[in-house]
Order: C-alpha cells, then structure tokens, then sequence
C-alpha cells in the first residue's frame, strides 16, 4: 500500500515572505521548515528551509541575512542539493535612496555548481513605502566566480574550464502591497543579471506570492517563482519554475 508523509512545519516567515531593511524594529527573524516523503511504488524525499534575519548591527547601519537549504531524493538516489546565502549590509536604509554591500554564496548540486559567490555594492531608490506598501528598485554591480563540476556546457566557448568568472550588473525590483483592505496581500522579488563582459552571459529571476490573513499572526500563501540562466552544463535546461503553497506565521 502506497504511504505518504507530509511534514509541514512553520516558524515565524514560510517560504520568500520578504523582511523589509528600512523597517524601524531593531531585529527582525524568520524560519521555515518543509518536508514531503512519499513511499511504496516510487519514493520521494524532499526537504526544504529557510532562515531570514535583519538587524541593527551599528547606527545607521542595516545587516539582513537569507538562507536557504533544499534537498530532494527520488528512489533514494539524491536529486538535488542547493545552498543559498544572500547577505546585504545597508547604510541609512530608511531613506530615499541608500547605499547597500553585498555577499552571495551558493551551491547547485543538479547544475553542477559546485561553489557560486558574488561581492559587489550598489544603491536602492525607494519609489513608495508605507507601512503595509512599499516598493523598491535597486541597482548593482558585482564580481562573480562560478566552479562547475565538469566543463562541458551549452555554450561551447566555455569549454575547458571548471571555472566561469565575470562582472555583472543587477536591476532589483521588489515591493509588497496590501489589496481589498488587507484581504489580501501581493509581494514580488525579481532581477535581472547580465554579464558586463559576455553578452551571452545573463540570468533572471521572477517571484511572486500572494496571501490571504486567516489570522492575525497566519496567512496561506500561494507562491509562484521562475528562473532561468544562460550559461549552463551540456544536457541541462535553462529554466526552472516553482509553484508552492503553505501558510505564513508572523511574529511581527
């Protein structure tokens, strides 16, 4: 007989909900743990979590922390594995326009990334932010490394180097908005990543949730993200999408 497990637990934030740098609160945290397993005929693992952190490290200064962690196995052979680190170090982010550093690190066992990191600086314009709505553009740039496992991609001018390095310049768009007296709430992360030295070298990324208040502290969440990237190994797609679906529980 065919069982199934479903393992949902839920701290502070589920999935991308977005912590915004230019609130006042001096700390700020997040965590969030998912998990199915599915056995008989075909078994299926797959685990997922979460944590968001900002807080006030000097005056005037915001540090704002996001990791992430998945883990999924189909007939117990591992199937992906990515880690996630994105860390941003705000100055006077309750302004108009601040300036921010940043620090990447990732993994991407199923893309063959064995270690992926950015460093780079840039600036956020806030075009609106009120307490339940806000909007934000920002722009950067970066230095990148990328050390695949193999050197074969789809690209053949890459071939012959485990390692792909390069600048970039990102557009970040992101912001959240409350709808139909706050029945229901829309946020959005997306950018736009190309290379500053290879035009054939670029990455995007979309996502967007919405949420509907079942309680003060509780939404459920409906959360759609696509990503794609130009450059990858030799038999892999350039696209991913994700469509996801949980509940939110706020301690803020």
């Amino acid at each position: 007989m065919k069982k199934i497990v479903f393992i949902f637990l839920i701290f502070p934030v589920f999935l991308s909900a977005q912590i915004n740098e230019s609130d006042t609160l001096k700390l700020k945290a997040s965590l969030s743990l998912t998990g199915f397993y599915q056995g008989g005929n075909v078994e299926t693992f797959i685990f997922r979590a979460k944590t968001d952190v900002s807080f006030i490290p000097w005056k005037n200064w915001v540090f704002k922390n996001q990791n992430s962690y998945v883990y999924q196995a189909f007939g117990k052979e591992k199937a992906d594995e990515d880690i996630l680190s994105l860390n941003f170090l705000y100055l006077n982010p309750e302004r108009k326009i601040y300036p921010f550093l940043l620090g990447f690190v990732s993994t991407n066992f199923r893309r063959e990334i064995d270690l992926r990191y950015l460093v780079g600086a840039g600036v956020t314009f806030q075009v609106h932010n009120k307490k339940e709505d806000w909007l934000k553009i920002s722009i950067s740039s970066e230095y990148e490394n990328t050390d695949f496992s193999t050197t074969n991609f789809n690209f053949t001018e890459y071939n012959g180097s485990q390692s792909i390095n390069t600048m970039r310049s990102t557009i970040w768009l992101n912001g959240k908005y409350s709808l139909f007296k706050n029945k229901m709430i829309l946020n959005h992360e997306s950018y736009f990543q190309p290379s500053l030295e290879e035009g054939n070298n670029y990455r995007w990324q979309a996502d967007i949730g919405l949420e509907f208040p079942v309680w003060k502290y509780v939404n459920f969440k409906v959360n759609y993200r696509h990503t794609f990237e130009s450059i990858v190994v030799v038999n892999q797609q350039q696209q991913d999408r994700f469509l996801t679906a949980g509940f939110t529980l706020k301690s803020y």
